[in-house]
């Protein structure tokens, strides 16, 4: 199994570590041809995952095309706003007998497109079959130090979660299947809105009371959507719904938390001090 990881962020990066170290081939992508020179010569993602050694063994490049050849297994981890603009050059690569996984969370501002159909809106050779995604509670701070973590993957052909299941699987990383691709995504991508507000309930000085009320009723509300766009409603009670939801609510990695916190406190979301892309 030949596998290709596009984007070199925190989550990236820490896939492509753990992939390797269940025994895959792995190339690694970054968008920003400086920084990919940086991540080959010191093998450390020092902006996204400072102190976590990168494997000799992981192939690093900019070159988009020479990451995808040849390769069994595409996942995706561009941050969803970008991944057009920056995966548009493999619009008409053969898609055709490569698996493709998602592990990017989030809608297109434009389209209001969940990630799975931004990849069939791009690659025009790609079968719907062959696209999964992975979700659920997994910060990369955590899982890249080796913390037990459960994730499901998500996708409409049972024989193909399967085989994600067993390629990431491992004593430290869990996962489970299920055939909501759409209710997973979606779940993915809303829970990062309650988060922000979460993270505005802490930065304003209200308790848990108030933060249990608004993930509780977070969940309710990405349900009703969920539901409405033909997903499965037991996916919004699992791993992709309420564990992601929890986590994403509650913890000091969480990107959305901590700007919903900074905007409780006062100061304007163009000032917080962020590293990564925050999604809503």
């Amino acid at each position: 199994m030949k596998i290709a990881v596009l984007g070199a962020g925190g989550w990236g990066t820490t896939l492509a570590i753990l992939l390797h170290e269940n025994g895959f081939q792995v190339t690694l992508w970054e968008f920003n041809p400086e920084y990919a020179k940086t991540l080959a010569e010191y093998r450390e993602n020092f902006y996204y995952l400072p102190k976590i050694k990168i494997p000799a063994g992981i192939e690093i490049t900019n070159d988009l095309e020479f990451a995808v050849h040849k390769k069994n297994l595409i996942i995706i981890a561009t941050p969803t706003q970008f991944i057009r603009k920056s995966l548009s050059p493999l619009s008409n690569f053969d898609f055709k007998n490569s698996l493709v996984v998602s592990v990017s969370k989030g809608i297109e501002n434009d389209t209001f497109l969940i990630v799975s159909d931004i990849i069939l809106d791009i690659f025009k050779k790609v079968k719907r079959e062959n696209i999964l995604c992975l979700s659920g509670p997994s910060h990369a701070e955590e899982v890249s130090r080796k913390i037990p973590t459960a994730v499901v993957c998500a996708g409409e052909d049972d024989s193909k979660t399967k085989v994600i299941q067993k390629i990431f699987s491992n004593e430290y990383f869990r996962v489970y299947r299920n055939d909501d691709l759409t209710g997973t995504e979606v779940a993915g991508a809303l829970k990062n809105v309650i988060a922000i507000a979460a993270g505005i309930s802490d930065g304003a000085g209200f308790g848990d009371n108030t933060k249990a009320a608004i993930m509780t009723r977070g969940i309710n509300e990405i349900m009703r959507l969920g539901l409405k766009l033909k997903a499965k409603r037991d996916t919004f009670f699992g791993l992709a719904g309420i564990g992601d939801l929890i986590v994403t609510c509650s913890s000091v990695h969480s990107r959305n938390r901590s700007v919903g916190e900074q905007l409780g406190q006062g100061r304007n979301k163009n000032n917080s001090q962020m590293k990564m892309v925050a999604k809503a």
